[in-house]
């Protein structure tokens, strides 16, 4: 039992107001029991403290794989009145549309004869690691234009399909996005990096999908067993948080101006319509749209591979869906019988609006938009569909990942990231990185495991299961 807290509902548990003082509406989290034993009593109390923001609606929400997050839990949803409710970097997180997209094609694990040449090919040919830049060399305008339509950009100059943008979250383009609240210095750092993948729990991942659980959807998705997928996972690079530094400062002050009381200075917030609220929301929404860009710039990247290897065209590798979990978006949402426009929050947590819903590409409005859900290095990740049991309760949101219960300094004490290759050699997994200190602190024991939590959404009903996917490879940075 978490101390405080009373299990409402399967899976479901709720922190009462009065948790914290000032809770103005109760925290709902999703976890089973054997989840609830790895919880941070801090995430906890995070998540209370967001309750205490003003104009939140309904609840402040966490998903199974909540842990301790600067201000917001990461695994945290909330969504907030947009006459009466706040913005908060803190509900965003340093890496802006940190987010995955998942690309099927048609070939199988026994065609893939020279796996390991794969890899390599793939790691030398997407630039992967701290500060690592890319080949391609922006201009200030390129920059303005990319922070302005996003992933349509990178298509634009030759950079995928057409239909990509047709299974991207928002199109890849965030219509709010404002380069003018882009500073300088965010500016200069993300010019050398679209189209990298970066570092920490950034990767390319080869899969195969080994479990079908809802035939239906799966075709609908243009997924089938035995098939090899790949696995983009990667954010918005130094400009996104560069962008989240620079704002934090100036809603600090707005704050105080606002006269707006915050249990922890990291909830620094503004009022959504403010002029500070307005600032951060174009910035935020300008740095989204790079890192939609950043991902389909590597997506082509990897369909060009491919393609040299399998003699395979880009039209063969279609993107099934490309979802954001770092993000604040603008959302019309149905509270107590009433369409309202939220601006929603989900830090750590993925949109999952359930069948027939607006802003779904047509090809899977019966079926519910797809949820992608990567597992930790060397676990299985999992392609699920949106429900409309989300949308009624955490308003179209569901997990992103496995969730961490070990910092990356801890992994590191913990083990070698030479043995933890060659553990995942042994199991057929290749790894590869920029250093054995990048594969040690992404150790899949630092993660909570992802089949308990893609477990928790699904008995849940925020989520439910298409399909699983085994590793057969990965690069890291």
């Amino acid at each position: 039992m978490l101390a405080g807290c009373t299990k409402v509902g399967n899976m479901e548990w709720e922190v009462p107001v009065g948790f914290v003082p000032g809770m103005r509406v109760p925290g709902r989290f999703f976890l089973s029991d054997d989840l609830a034993e790895t919880v941070e009593e801090g995430a906890i109390r995070q998540l209370a403290n967001v309750a205490t923001l003003p104009g939140i609606v309904r609840h402040s929400l966490a998903m199974p794989d909540i842990h301790w997050g600067y201000g917001f839990p990461i695994g945290g949803v909330a969504a907030f009145d947009m006459h009466e409710g706040v913005i908060s970097p803190g509900g965003v997180g340093f890496d802006i549309n940190c987010g995955v997209r998942l690309i099927a094609t048609p070939l199988t694990v026994e065609e893939i004869t020279r796996k390991r040449e794969l890899i390599e090919a793939l790691f030398h040919a997407i630039p992967t690691g701290v500060g690592t830049k890319s080949t391609l060399r922006l201009s200030s305008g390129d920059l303005n234009d990319m922070m302005d339509s996003g992933a349509a950009w990178a298509v634009e100059h030759g950079y995928g399909l057409e239909s990509d943008l047709e299974h991207c979250e928002e199109s890849g383009r965030m219509k709010e996005a404002s380069g003018a609240e882009v500073s300088g210095k965010a500016r200069q750092r993300g010019m050398p990096q679209c189209g990298t993948l970066g570092s920490g729990n950034h990767f390319l991942e080869l899969q195969v999908v080994t479990d079908i659980r809802d035939p239906e959807a799966a075709e609908a998705f243009g997924i089938r067993q035995g098939n090899v997928c790949f696995m983009v996972h990667c954010g918005s690079r130094g400009l996104g948080h560069q962008v989240c530094t620079d704002h934090l400062k100036l809603l600090e002050k707005a704050t105080g101006k606002y006269h707006i009381a915050i249990p922890d200075r990291q909830l620094a917030c503004a009022p959504v319509t403010s002029p500070e609220g307005k600032a951060y929301l174009g910035a935020m929404a300008a740095a989204a749209n790079y890192a939609w860009a950043n991902r389909q710039m590597i997506t082509h990247t990897a369909r060009t591979v491919f393609s040299s290897f399998f003699g395979l065209d880009h039209e063969e590798m279609p993107l099934v869906y490309d979802v954001a979990h770092n993000v604040a978006k603008i959302e019309e949402h149905t509270v107590n019988g009433k369409t309202m426009r939220l601006c929603v929050h989900r830090k750590g947590a993925t949109r999952a609006f359930g069948p027939h819903s607006h802003d779904i590409p047509r090809a899977y409005a019966a079926t519910g938009q797809p949820v992608i859900i990567p597992g930790s290095m060397g676990s299985a990740s999992y392609l699920l569909k949106g429900t409309q049991t989300a949308m009624e309760k955490t308003f179209g949101s569901t997990c992103h990942g496995a969730g961490r219960v070990l910092s990356r300094t801890q992994a590191k004490k913990g083990a070698r990231g030479a043995e933890i290759r060659e553990t995942l050699a042994r199991r057929g997994i290749i790894v590869r990185a920029t250093s054995p200190a990048v594969i040690a602190e992404e150790a899949p024991e630092a993660y909570k495991p992802s089949d308990e939590v893609v477990r928790v959404v699904h008995q849940a009903g925020l989520s439910l299961t298409v399909a699983r996917l085994e590793p057969l490879g990965v690069i890291k940075g």
